[in-house]
């Protein structure tokens, strides 16, 4: 694993806790910063469902790890409080839990990957006679596992992506793709991350990201605490400084990739693409292969989630818009394969044709149906 000393933040953003009080799973509340560093102890899956939703947790991998850790607190918690619990009550539980936690957002891929890894660990230890508190150790060990394997497979990505980066680059990103939405480094930050870290010079201008403002909120605070010049700026203003600052390449992350290798991401991110094929800059997508799925031959079939229209009509609590007023809130767009340079993956680096390298750099790898 990364140690928590190479974190740009310092924080963890999701990890499991078993102590006198009991289990829990214990997450960074995104929702308050930059303002507070507040961690919640969530001691029931609907509260961890909760969490996801509301976004107090947010990014494609960490949601996929706090769903993981989420499954393993179902089952923990029903068997502590129950003095009896039939192996049939423990996996109409499971089931019960892992479409809670489906439900709670639909478009990144890693949430229903996640919990259904978990729930096919349930079925391997029942198939080989498992007792009932071997099947809880064993979903509490893979819940860290995936939680581990996120924290490698970042910083793999950062060190692939790090070589597209060059000394003193001036780059864009959008969103918060870093240590934040994920157990380690990050995905779109990862290799700028490494980069840093390796002594590469670096100025980040960073779109603030409406309507949740995970760009002002979240990106911004975690380059601060790395100590990486950056520079703040509206969404409006990026095509403006693609043209005038020299700005190189443009790194994001992906909510899910298609097997085509068409890509969703935080809305606003399409339009990145086609403003950065303008004015000739690269645009570069990095994600773990728990992001691709490659049963969607395309990005129309990927959902995309609707979100309450509060969040556009206000800021941070404050209406800016008229009362009754219509708003629209998809969070996530799809930028088509063809504006995408390459995808960074913990295995290498994909690019065109998708169809023949996303499959090439997946082979061998478990992908759990959703």
């Amino acid at each position: 694993m990364v140690a928590d000393a190479q974190l740009p933040t310092g924080v963890r953003t999701v990890y499991w806790e078993d102590n006198s009080e009991g289990c829990a799973v214990c997450l960074l509340d995104q929702s308050v910063l930059p303002q507070r560093v507040l961690y919640l102890h969530l001691r029931h899956e609907a509260d961890v469902a909760e969490a996801i939703r509301s976004l107090k947790v947010r990014g494609a991998p960490v949601i996929g790890v706090t769903a993981a850790f989420g499954m393993a607190l179902a089952l923990t918690r029903l068997r502590r409080e129950r003095d009896s619990l039939s192996f049939s009550d423990a996996r109409a539980h499971l089931a019960a839990t892992a479409q809670l936690l489906r439900q709670a957002r639909p478009t990144a891929v890693n949430l229903p990957w996640a919990v259904q890894r978990m729930l096919h660990c349930a079925e391997r230890a029942v198939a080989v006679g498992s007792e009932l508190p071997e099947l809880v150790a064993l979903l509490q060990r893979e819940a860290q596992a995936v939680a581990d394997e996120d924290v490698a497979a970042c910083l793999a990505m950062g060190r692939y992506g790090a070589e597209l980066i060059p000394d003193e680059a001036t780059l864009l990103t959008h969103c918060n793709a870093g240590a934040l939405a994920t157990s380690g480094l990050g995905s779109g930050l990862a290799p700028l991350y490494v980069a840093h870290q390796a002594g590469k010079r670096l100025h980040v201008f960073v779109d603030e990201t409406r309507p949740v403002l995970q760009g002002a909120r979240l990106t911004a605070w975690e380059l601060q605490q790395a100590g990486i010049a950056l520079t703040l700026i509206t969404d409006n203003m990026a095509a403006h400084f693609m043209c005038h600052a020299g700005i190189q390449a443009v790194f994001v992350g992906a909510d899910r990739v298609a097997a085509n290798g068409d890509v969703a991401n935080k809305i606003g991110t399409y339009g990145l693409a086609v403003l950065a094929r303008a004015h000739d800059i690269p645009f570069y997508v990095v994600a773990p292969r728990s992001t691709i799925d490659l049963s969607l031959a395309t990005g129309e079939q990927i959902p995309i989630e609707q979100r309450d229209p509060s969040e556009v009509t206000s800021i941070g609590g404050h209406m800016i818009a008229p009362v009754g007023v219509a708003a629209a809130n998809p969070a996530f767009d799809v930028t088509p394969h063809s504006y995408v340079t390459a995808l960074v993956t913990e295995a290498g680096i994909a690019r065109a044709p998708y169809t023949e390298s996303l499959p090439a750099l997946c082979a061998g790898y478990h992908f759990a149906e959703v």
